[in-house]
């Protein structure tokens, strides 16, 4: 199997681990996994949401990631989050306040931005790509 096909099949048996119901919160962040280096170490990426809206509800954003490389939501806001890459190949179950989400690995064709659809104003990014809250956005967490 290729090496895309490999990093597909990682997130796809992370995704069906990680995408319950509703509701839930997730599990508490590891740390880092590994040096950075060579030798299949990885280095989990915590990205905190800080409750602000448009592109100040993530820090860091943009944040940066390779492939493969573990990458947890931190929810430091006081509701729930659910966060998805913009071409829906990777997604979090929903965040509950004060808890994070499970790592997803980050595949190499997967979208460089992401938001969270319980509140679409909150956008994020990876390496150096920014997304932009929807025009006219009135809702909740839309500022930025």
């Amino acid at each position: 199997m290729h090496k895309a096909g490999k990093a597909a099949v990682a997130v796809a048996a992370l995704l069906a681990m990680n995408c319950g119901g509703s509701g839930g919160g997730g599990t508490n962040p590891t740390g880092p996994t590994g040096g950075g280096g060579g030798g299949g170490q990885s280095t989990t990426v915590t990205i905190s949401i800080t409750g602000q809206g448009g592109r100040l509800a993530f820090n860091p954003n943009p944040a940066v990631v390779t492939a493969g490389q573990l990458v947890v939501f931190k929810n430091n806001d006081s509701v729930a989050h659910h966060i998805i890459l913009d071409d829906g190949t990777v997604q979090t179950a929903d965040i509950a306040p004060g808890q994070s989400s499970a790592a997803v690995a980050m595949g190499t064709s997967g979208s460089p931005t992401y938001h969270c659809t319980i509140h679409p104003g909150m956008v994020g990014g990876f390496n150096g790509s920014e997304a932009e809250p929807p025009p006219n956005c009135n809702m909740a967490y839309c500022g930025g």
